[in-house]
């Protein structure tokens, strides 16, 4: 097990054996043996190991890791391997501490996942994907309101989502896995909100679109159809926009967005999906989006980002019922104990390290 973890360890810093050995103080051959599995390092050598990988000594010796299945990565061609590689680690890191949390509740906290009744076996043209998004909608009881807090709705009907740093290279576009069956969002946590949700509620597309698709259906241009439906549905755009437009102004696309938490692009593309405004138009206010470099980032104040805090509530939850002691508490937060006694007391109003709440 330690061998598994440390090679893994060493790979997502993008360290070479010697590179390691070079930081830790002992030759690349040994470091290949504490990966080969032959040779176990001295208590003082496993905490160098650690700092120089930047994980906690308990990372190494957790239960057996866990395996994602079926990764697939929203991302820009361009991104580096060694960069998808940290950014796996990391997310492998977050969901190992999670399933320990969960398995010490005498009952899981989260329920499993299930798709929703009621949904088409088959769907031949994109106007259903629309019936689809509403039924989703009528099931969890959302109405045709805004989503206030996305990830919280995810959680609630048992889709895990974590968030990453991975917003310095701006070319980590989510991703998206299931463990033990279990199906997990994966987005950057410094991301804009609406870009944060458009990711989210494409994943959910894909969970309740598996397998209902006809073939003439692209499967990415179908999720993207679901993810404006289940943000901003039919009724709400036709009641904030009419049923028929000439033109829309910049400024009431910012409005739409402060309220429904969709970009003023997407807000576009389901004008024009819902007939309301012509392809012709909507292709011109594309253009007229590159130009003036919106495409990158759109006009005025962002989307407030999303926050995940199921992770830590579940922290406290179990320490509140005896399940785990601070000791543990701090563990699974990623902090010192010290820290994590600081966090308890409230006595300071600064947020966790990041490294402690990346759930």
């Amino acid at each position: 097990m330690f061998s598994i973890r440390l090679h893994r360890a060493r790979k997502a810093a993008g360290l070479s054996l010697r590179d390691l050995g070079e930081l830790v103080g002992v030759s690349h051959a040994a470091i290949k043996k504490y990966e080969d599995g032959v040779a176990m390092p001295s208590s003082d050598i496993l905490i160098r190991l650690s700092r120089a990988l930047k994980v906690r000594t308990e990372y190494f010796f957790r239960p057996e890791p866990v395996a994602m299945e079926g990764i697939e990565y929203r991302k820009r061609s361009s991104l580096p391997k060694k960069r998808l590689d940290a950014i796996t680690h990391e997310v492998i890191d977050q969901i190992e501490r999670r399933i320990e949390l969960e398995n010490l509740f005498p009952q899981s906290p989260v329920k499993a996942f299930a798709t929703v009744d009621g949904l088409p076996q088959l769907i031949e043209e994109m106007d259903g994907i629309e019936a689809v998004a509403e039924r989703v909608r009528d099931a969890w009881e959302l109405g045709f309101d805004p989503i206030p807090d996305l990830i919280d709705v995810l959680e609630t009907y048992g889709i895990r989502v974590f968030m990453v740093d991975a917003d310095a290279d701006n070319k980590f576009d989510g991703l998206a896995a299931r463990v033990s069956g279990m199906p997990i969002v994966v987005v950057g946590r410094h991301w804009p909100g609406d870009r944060q949700r458009f990711t989210l509620a494409h994943e959910l597309g894909h969970l309740m679109l598996e397998g209902r698709l006809g073939s003439d259906l692209d499967e990415e241009m179908a999720c993207n159809r679901f993810a404006g439906a289940f943000l901003f549905p039919r009724a709400s755009v036709l009641q904030e926009m009419g049923e028929h437009r000439n033109a829309v102004e910049l400024k009431e696309l910012g409005l739409l967005k402060e309220e429904f938490g969709l970009s003023m692009a997407g807000i576009l593309y389901r004008a024009r999906d819902l007939g309301i405004i012509s392809p012709a138009y909507r292709d011109e206010q594309t253009k007229l989006f590159r130009f003036k470099g919106w495409h990158i980032k759109e006009p005025g104040r962002d989307y407030p980002a999303e926050k995940a805090h199921i992770f830590e509530q579940l922290v406290f939850h179990a320490l509140a019922e005896e399940y785990i002691g601070e000791s543990k508490a701090a563990e699974l937060m990623n902090m010192s104990l010290i820290q994590f006694r600081r966090v308890r007391s409230m006595e300071s109003t600064e947020e966790p390290p990041r490294a402690a709440v990346n759930q």
